[in-house]
């Protein structure tokens, strides 16, 4: 059985996590701290791909990428594209993992209490100090979930990926595309391996984020207790 929609899954999802977790935690800052009119416009606009439909999405990143889009042509201009390449498929997965990472660190973050903010503030503590050593400490159980879903949502992307990406064997084709067009070729047989494979994987992540988030209740109720 050919293994490289495996592979090409796992490294996608793991690549897209780390965007997606960069994006997120700074789109997170960046919106918990943000009072201005426009809030619920850029809210709205950053969880937009969690949404959309993805053949919606598909086509608006190949607006974007494509042979005429602004991205298109500035990568064109330094000899290169992602259409039909692995960075397709991270890029699709990417934007579809972001909203989920986003939405959860920053209700992490509005969970963390100003006054110890506003303490530190007035002792002077810089503010990049702050978000790092009070902020995501306070926050991290709310980041890694996040985390978590992003990946397992970047792992099953489908619809996005094969708009920009396409089916290509060994290149592009992950675990979904895989299982979409062994059944569309009658292999179902196949199809259902595929299955159990990324169910697996996705019930792993979301287990592991369970045992941990106990794990962290446990060691919690143990230090309240002392």
């Amino acid at each position: 059985m050919e293994l490289s929609p495996l592979w090409i899954s796992l490294k996608t999802a793991l690549a897209a996590t780390v965007i997606a977790f960069i994006l997120g935690i700074t789109a997170a800052k960046a919106m918990s701290s943000y009072r201005g009119r426009l809030k619920s416009v850029l809210d709205g606009f950053f969880i937009l791909p969690l949404v959309l439909p993805p053949t919606v999405l598909g086509f608006l990143l190949l607006v974007l990428f494509g042979r005429h889009g602004p991205l298109g042509q500035l990568l064109a201009l330094l000899g290169t594209t992602v259409i039909f390449s692995w960075s397709a498929t991270v890029i699709a997965a990417a934007v579809v993992a972001f909203p989920l990472m986003y939405r959860t660190a920053l209700g992490a973050f509005e969970q963390v209490d100003p006054d110890l903010l506003d303490a530190a503030r007035t002792m002077g503590v810089p503010e990049i100090t702050i978000f790092a050593r009070i902020t995501v400490p306070l926050a991290w159980p709310g980041i890694v979930a996040g985390t978590i879903l992003a990946f397992a949502r970047a792992l099953g992307e489908f619809g996005a990926t094969l708009m920009l990406a396409g089916n290509i064997p060994g290149r592009t084709q992950t675990i979904p595309l895989a299982i979409f067009f062994l059944v569309e070729s009658g292999q179902r047989a196949r199809a259902a391996v595929w299955v159990l494979v990324i169910i697996t994987i996705s019930l792993a992540a979301i287990t592991g984020l369970q045992y941990w988030k106990n794990r962290q209740g446990l060691t919690l109720a143990r230090i309240k207790e002392g």
